[in-house]
């Protein structure tokens, strides 16, 4: 699944249109987890506000390439003035808008229903028409070098407009000169992003459309087909036996495919490789977190943090283990909740919950997310053939967020709502306050939004809490966010950098190789007392945020500086509220790192990391006292 960084399309310095501008729930099929049935209600999303139908959408694709020709025209002409270089810009500016719209359009459709072989080529026409567009403005980077720094400075001071809207990206541009090509380089590279993204396609189609996925029979009679969104539904099942065969049979039909998958993936490492080469970095790692100037030490702090407080997550496992009364604990027990409860929310429920949850983010916030959870702006149920897991599309910055979710009637169907609907008003509030060309916000950033509201809902609830049993629950479901947030995406950052590092390296590439990294790194961060079987190896396979380089490690280090932002927000009063919601203005404004500098939290630092290993370890304490 083509999830992205949301890196912005100007100046040719992306690496790839946003697929849809996708921002996606953490662990891919968290959205449908859990094993209620989904919302009795909830009409579809309307993407009329996009294109009226399909003809309105090809007159819309023909228009943009038709522009292509006039962008390519500009070449040469950067230098001449703050006017002929504001004049370039704006119009490659307005056709990128347009060219959002086509590109949103085709994916949302195309994920409605991934059998209607129409939809798939019209989101293979966008992505071709994306790589058109690259090239014909890939002499940018190269020409604004050229000029130096002290000419773009100058037009920049001569010019306001030139000054509001592209000061930082050409000054990004400035600053990743070493690694920029010249411009048959670039339009090389430009060519190369089409075929480039085959591996992720390959897989999205394999697993979503021609993947035989078997079907079980449950202990109770129930019979349930077994594709990523079936999983994910019984994967929690009572009974473990039931659990036992849930994992043994998906496990299995991944298995079949292993060296398939594996193929896949190693083309798609071969080609991060090949792109970081290409721009000079040292690595895939250093070429990947330097579109955003992540320091590298923020990755590699993250992991050190994390494998330092690996014994607090033994901790938790033994809790489990001894809560749900095991005689050991094994892979297919994790999803289990440590306390049932049988609430069940409809949509109706999560919007009303939501919203008072949120209060705490202030009245304007809380209007402008009654009104937008009023439209038509979401498709919240699973259906056959529907692109599963959740995730929030939000470039369209001229119409509005589109959030496509496959929702349970179960506290996780709850969470992911409130989950997507923070990457919502994060959109909602960039644009807002930004023009176009600073509204595009990275994943860094993005994932604090979510996060936040993950936070705070868990304390509203947590709060009104009736029952020891429901506080448990509720405790046992932070903790669970807390595991599969940040120490199973930094697990999953830990296997994409191994991975990649094996292919800088020389070494063989296989599905078999994945699967044993993979396997080693869940038996160290289980710990001693957990039983992983081999087979659980394969599946590394069924993370999709691997074909999008080194994008999980953002959900851990988000939910650090989420749940720092919720606290001051709680415990603080409007100037703590608005300094987070300034953070979220901000959208592309500046460098992530910088942004969140401003707001008083240093990621560099192992601050933010220790801080949720020592909450996660709270919340222990709370439910061994309530257990007594």
């Amino acid at each position: 699944m083509p999830e992205a960084d949301r890196r912005g399309v100007l100046m040719g310095l992306a690496a790839s249109l946003p697929a849809a501008g996708l921002i996606a729930t953490p662990g891919f099929a968290a959205a449908a987890a859990g094993s209620a049935a989904p919302p009795a209600s909830g009409a579809a999303w309307d993407l009329t506000d996009l294109f009226a139908d399909t003809a309105a959408w090809e007159a819309g694709r023909k228009a943009v390439t038709d522009a292509l020709p006039r962008l390519a025209g500009y070449k040469g002409t950067l230098g001449e003035s703050a006017v002929a270089m504001l004049r370039a810009l704006d119009d490659i500016s307005a056709v990128t808008l347009k060219l959002i719209r086509v590109y949103i359009y085709a994916s949302l459709k195309a994920d409605e229903d991934l059998r209607i072989s129409a939809n798939q080529e019209r989101d293979a026409q966008a992505t071709d028409l994306y790589a058109a567009f690259q090239q014909a403005v890939a002499w940018q980077a190269p020409e604004v070098l050229a000029l130096g720094r002290d000419k773009v400075e100058s037009f920049i001071a001569a010019s306001p407009d030139l000054a509001r809207r592209f000061a930082f990206s050409l000054r990004d541009t400035l600053r990743q000169g070493e690694h920029t090509l010249s411009p048959e380089g670039e339009d090389l590279l430009a060519a190369a992003s089409s075929p480039l993204s085959g591996p992720a396609t390959t897989r999205g189609q394999l697993v979503s459309s021609d993947l035989s996925w078997p079907t079980v029979t449950l202990s109770d009679g129930r019979k349930q087909r077994l594709d990523e969104q079936g999983y994910t539904l019984v994967r929690d099942a009572p009974a473990r036996a039931d659990r036992k065969l849930v994992f043994d049979t998906f496990w299995g039909a991944y298995k079949g495919f292993e060296n398939t998958l594996g193929a896949n993936y190693a083309a798609l490492l071969k080609g991060d490789l090949f792109e970081a080469r290409a721009r000079k970095y040292p690595g895939c790692l250093a070429a990947a977190i330097d579109r955003n100037a992540v320091p590298e030490g923020v990755y590699r702090t993250l992991v050190a943090e994390v494998n330092a407080g690996l014994p607090q997550l033994h901790r938790y496992f033994r809790l489990r283990q001894r809560m749900l009364k095991l005689p050991d604990l094994r892979y297919y027990d994790v999803y289990v909740p440590l306390v049932s409860l049988d609430r069940k929310y409809s949509l109706t429920d999560m919007r009303t919950i939501t919203l008072e949850a949120l209060k705490p983010l202030g009245p304007e916030y809380q209007a402008m997310l009654a009104k937008a959870t009023s439209a038509r702006w979401m498709d919240p149920l699973p259906r056959p053939g529907k692109r599963s897991g959740a995730y929030m599309s939000g470039d369209a910055y001229d119409v509005h967020p589109y959030l496509l979710l496959n929702l349970g009637e179960d506290y996780s169907g709850l969470s992911t709502y409130a989950h997507e609907w923070g990457h919502a008003m994060h959109t909602l509030l960039v644009h807002t306050a930004q023009p176009f060309e600073l509204a595009d916000y990275p994943i860094f950033t993005a994932e604090i939004a979510s996060t936040c509201n993950e936070m705070l809902l868990g304390e509203y609830l947590l709060s009104r809490a009736k029952s020891r049993d429901e506080q448990i629950f509720l405790l046992g479901m932070q903790l669970d966010r807390i595991r599969g947030t940040f120490f199973r995406q930094t697990l999953l950052a830990e296997f994409e950098l191994k991975a990649h590092e094996l292919a800088e390296t020389g070494e063989g590439l296989s599905g078999e190789a994945f699967s044993r990294v993979y396997l080693d790194l869940l038996r160290r961060y289980h710990g001693p007392d957990f039983v992983v079987d081999d087979l659980y190896g394969v599946e590394w396979a069924y993370i999709p945020h691997f074909f999008n380089a080194f994008y999980v490690y953002q959900y851990a280090t988000s939910i650090a500086a989420g749940t720092w932002f919720g606290r001051r927000v709680l415990d603080g009063g409007k100037a703590e509220r608005e300094g987070y919601l300034d953070v979220l203005r901000a959208g592309g404004s500046d460098h992530p790192t910088e942004i969140l500098k401003r707001a008083g939290l240093d990621m560099t630092a192992p601050t933010a990391y220790q801080g949720l290993v020592a909450e996660f370890g709270r919340i222990l304490d709370r439910i061994e006292a309530l257990l007594g």
